[in-house]
């Protein structure tokens, strides 16, 4: 068997030298049924290995409830398949823009700080998951016949913790698991970043978007010796509700790429091809260049401006990187495959059903939760969804300000059955004051947890409380509709006859995006992008609008159901005018969050999902639905 080692100056493989030309393709983010073609492009585009994270709470959403654990040693296959190498990234924090970065919500809920520590009850729970998860990667290691050459030990630590404990921890564990290949850490190139990351005789790699020369002479003061490399060579960036399109230029992008490899270091591309959030597992991040200010929603495509876009299609920038790759490739590259197939037409499928959400929640709701004061999701087990909180105000009394404090991160609020308007601030109070007695309900979204930073494993839901003037309500009812039991119970829901609208009669409530653009837009101004220049955000937010209660349908939130005629399956398009913001299931695939607060416009429907004939398309709309969707 090949034996892979860290050298003087670089890796080795049975004693000669290689350079790792490696690209970031996450097999969470592609439909298996797309991963040959995703990487045989990859290996097009002059790339003989492949990274991917491996994201814990999407393989244990429920302590012990482990689900296709397998899918990490079926796609490290299919990268051997492909004639490439491959990096793992296990965590047990990610980042990677995911939900929670990657960890549980039932071990950050309890734990809070003390995760990524080397804390008792942490280590605990980080070791049962690697001894389940780490034989898929074990029995693949290049020394026993596999594509694996690397192994990292968490994740930019650097950027976050000071704990040596915790790191020694990390490595020891990956060791006593069976990891025989080198391990290494990956951080930003800045001394306290390297000096908090990093961990003696452990390689210890560096993350940027350019400037290499300098990233590589800062990480030669910390480790004189040892291959260089690029972990994450930031080609593109990720985007946010309700702020711009990131985009890079592909020769400046191509041109960073060179400057890399001419300092004779190995490279990572993130992302080569960044695929999609599916469902529903986009994160967030907080604003300002410390982290700590407002939510910023992670959207749903993942093309982070890749070389391979989200679709699976080579860009230009593809073609300038394949220039450049082309000149360290043993031999001539691979031809580029086909694109894959695509559906034959436009294909619009008029509402045919709906059910309110009270009824949903009625049938695919978890058990109601009665508290003094309001549980949080954490607390109720509730990972992506949504959660009614029910209150009562007592009276008689004169109406006052009705306020919530610690709102994460969305509610739509009803009084009486009334709709009374949308929150979208940790700090909000309703527009009009409330007299009681009255029933109130607050109906809140998460718009994905913090995947980087200070405020890593913070909860969601109501985390404070609710005031009536001064005093606090209590005495509350809480109920989730969890992500997955929609896309798995949908078909039980009784849904009612749609009439379609007239034009002249649009959902009452007003507003082209409801809470929409406004809760995007608190986050303010966009982060800055690695390569310079800033992602402009925008202003605070306005009112909310959106419908009210309606005949059947109406635009009124609930699930919408339409059904799509297709003559062949394909890849597609699917558009929603004139909805306003929810998550969408084709034939019981959950495609993930749309919001018309934009900038993405459309989701990405692989074509594994579709089949000839009737598709059905359940749309989960919490504000203000449309007629019909569109697949293109």
């Amino acid at each position: 068997m090949a034996g892979f080692v860290v050298g003087d100056g670089d890796f080795l493989l049975d004693g000669r030298p290689v350079r790792l030309l490696s690209g970031a393709l996450h097999y969470f983010r592609v439909h298996e049924g797309q991963w040959g073609h995703r990487l045989a492009t990859l290996r097009a585009m002059g790339l003989n290995c492949v990274e991917t994270y491996v994201p814990w709470n999407l393989h244990e959403r429920v302590p012990g409830g482990f689900a296709d654990v397998e899918a990490v040693g079926r796609f490290l296959d299919a990268v051997a398949a492909a004639g490439m190498w491959a990096i793992v990234r296990p965590g047990p924090y990610i980042c990677a823009e995911w939900e929670n970065g990657g960890l549980p919500h039932w071990v950050t809920g309890p734990l809070g700080r003390r995760v990524r520590t080397d804390d008792a009850e942490f280590m605990g729970q980080v070791e049962r998951w690697f001894r389940r998860l780490l034989p898929q990667v074990v029995a693949r290691q290049i020394d026993r016949g596999g594509p694996v050459v690397l192994v990292q030990a968490e994740n930019e630590y650097g950027s976050y913790g000071s704990d040596r404990a915790y790191l020694r921890r990390v490595v020891g564990l990956l060791h006593a698991c069976g990891v025989t290949v080198p391990l290494f850490t990956s951080d930003g190139p800045e001394d306290h970043m390297l000096t908090g990351g990093s961990v003696p005789g452990v390689l210890a790699t560096a993350n940027f978007g350019s400037g290499a020369r300098e990233a590589f002479a800062v990480l030669r003061r910390h480790r004189p010796s040892g291959p260089l490399m690029c972990t994450e060579f930031w080609c593109g960036w990720f985007e946010h509700w309700g702020a711009e399109r990131a985009v890079r230029d592909p020769g400046d992008a191509a041109d960073a790429l060179r400057e890399v490899l001419e300092c004779g270091a190995s490279v990572n591309i993130y992302m080569a091809h960044g695929g999609s959030n599916f469902g529903g597992w986009a994160g967030a991040n907080r604003s300002g260049g410390l982290h700590e200010g407002a939510l910023r929603g992670t959207v749903t495509s993942y093309d982070y401006d890749a070389p391979v876009d989200e679709a699976g299609l080579p860009t230009e920038k593809f073609r300038r990187f394949r220039e450049v790759l082309a000149r360290y490739a043993e031999g001539p590259l691979p031809e580029v495959p086909a694109p894959p197939v695509r559906i034959g037409g436009a294909v619009a499928a008029a509402v045919d059903g709906w059910a309110p959400l009270a009824e949903v929640l009625e049938v695919l709701g978890d058990e109601e939760v009665a508290a003094p004061v309001p549980p949080t999701f954490e607390e109720l087990g509730v990972d992506r969804g949504l959660v009614r909180y029910r209150v009562d105000v007592p009276g008689p009394r004169r109406p006052y300000p009705l306020s919530v404090s610690g709102l994460r991160d969305v509610a739509v609020v009803t009084v009486d059955g009334v709709r009374a308007g949308v929150l979208a601030a940790e700090e909000a109070v309703l527009a009009d004051p409330v007299a009681g007695p009255a029933v109130v309900e607050l109906w809140v979204e998460s718009l994905g947890r913090v995947a980087y930073g200070p405020r890593l494993a913070e909860p969601k839901g109501i985390t404070g409380g609710v005031r009536h003037e001064r005093q606090y309500l209590h005495g509350f009812r809480a109920r989730g509709l969890r992500l997955d039991a929609v896309g798995e119970g949908g078909g039980k829901v009784a849904f009612r006859a749609v009439q379609p609208r007239a034009a002249d009669a649009p959902a009452e409530g007003g507003g082209d995006d409801g809470v929409g653009a406004a809760a995007a837009r608190s986050g303010g101004a966009g982060a800055a992008r690695p390569w310079g220049g800033d992602a402009e955000g925008t202003g605070a937010v306005g009112p909310p609008g959106g419908p009210g209660p309606g005949g059947a349908g109406g635009g009124a939130p609930g699930l919408y159901r339409a059904v799509a005629e297709i003559a062949a399956p394909g890849d597609a398009a699917l558009e929603l005018p004139g909805w306003t913001r929810g998550f969408v299931w084709v034939n019981g695939f959950c495609l993930g969050r749309y919001w018309s607060a934009g900038p993405q416009q459309s989701l990405f429907v692989p074509g594994p999902v579709l089949h000839a004939g009737s598709n059905e398309v359940w749309v989960l709309e919490l504000e203000r639905g449309g007629e019909d969707v569109r697949l293109g």
